[in-house]
């Protein structure tokens, strides 16, 4: 049985990137695939025979019914098929096309950023059934490659539900593309301390020092009592993907601390977790 990703998203997201870092994982990937030819394609990777089991599709421009009813059928003949949405905000867009000096795609006679208005509205509704959604806002070519890699590396467990833990500081700016946020500012912090200012949450002395308090303690026993109500609920809805990301300040301190102990929590379960300090040497 044959495994299919299929990539879309906004013009301008990053979806040549994330195709290339999977043709280098060794999937078969076919770039600017029409989707009335999905199901051809389809047939002909699950042909008796066939010794292409990794297909990654490109599809872009999608019509929104059309790609839907391929991903129906894909998903009543294929062992596991995953739909990955990238987006980026407006601005963002609008910077790309204005350095590369390429038209958009969807171009009809407006401007740039109206054109984008109008995509992110049309494809709402596909991004909503997605299996994983990557914001490439914040993300450098090398930074997408490895998210890419992250999520769909061959190398990684794929049996269960994937999950990363990701700390960040709200300072800069909210993570888009995560499915629960946990708040940890409630914490004391230590950057009021001074010697601990200047370490992170990897040093002993911060961990011990977040993990010091009482309400710490509380906060960790609710979150085991939570994940012992969600992660049986999420796995039994088929979900593929989990993202939990954990928020203090700056990113440096408290957060980067309890996302370790999360990510225990997670092993604990039997999970393999992936750990990302966003915002950790900023």
């Amino acid at each position: 049985m044959s495994e299919f990703l299929l990539i879309t998203g906004l013009s301008g997201a990053g979806s040549s990137t994330a195709a290339n870092a999977l043709e280098d994982l060794g999937w078969f990937v076919i770039d600017n695939l029409p989707t009335s030819l999905i199901g051809k394609v389809a047939e002909l990777a699950q042909a008796p025979g066939s010794t292409t089991d990794r297909i990654a599709l490109v599809v872009r421009r999608p019509e929104l019914d059309e790609l839907r009813e391929a991903v129906g059928n894909l998903r009543q003949s294929a062992e596991r098929v995953q739909l990955l949405f990238l987006e980026a905000g407006d601005e963002v867009l609008v910077r790309r096309f204005e350095a590369t000096r390429r038209r958009h795609p969807r171009s009809a006679g407006v401007g740039v950023a109206e054109t984008i208005e109008r995509e992110r509205l049309t494809l709402g509704p596909l991004r909503a059934e997605a299996d994983v959604v990557v914001d490439t806002s914040d993300l450098n070519v090398h930074e997408l490659r490895d998210r890419v890699v992250a999520l769909f590396d061959a190398g990684h467990p794929s049996g269960g539900m994937q999950t990363t833990v990701l700390s960040f500081g709200y300072k800069h700016g909210l993570p888009l593309d995560v499915d629960l946020v946990l708040d940890c500012r409630f914490l004391p912090n230590p950057n009021w301390v001074e010697e601990l200012r200047p370490r992170t949450g990897h040093d002993p002395e911060v961990r011990e020092y977040v993990l010091g308090f009482p309400q710490t303690g509380v906060f960790l026993e609710r979150l085991d009592h939570l994940l012992d109500l969600l992660l049986p609920a999420y796995v039994e809805e088929g979900k593929a993907y989990l993202t939990v990301a954990l928020g203090c300040t700056g990113g440096r301190h408290r957060s980067v601390v309890i996302s370790e102990e999360l990510a225990a929590a997670l092993r604990r379960r039997g999970f393999e977790p992936r750990v990302h300090h966003r915002d950790v040497d900023r």
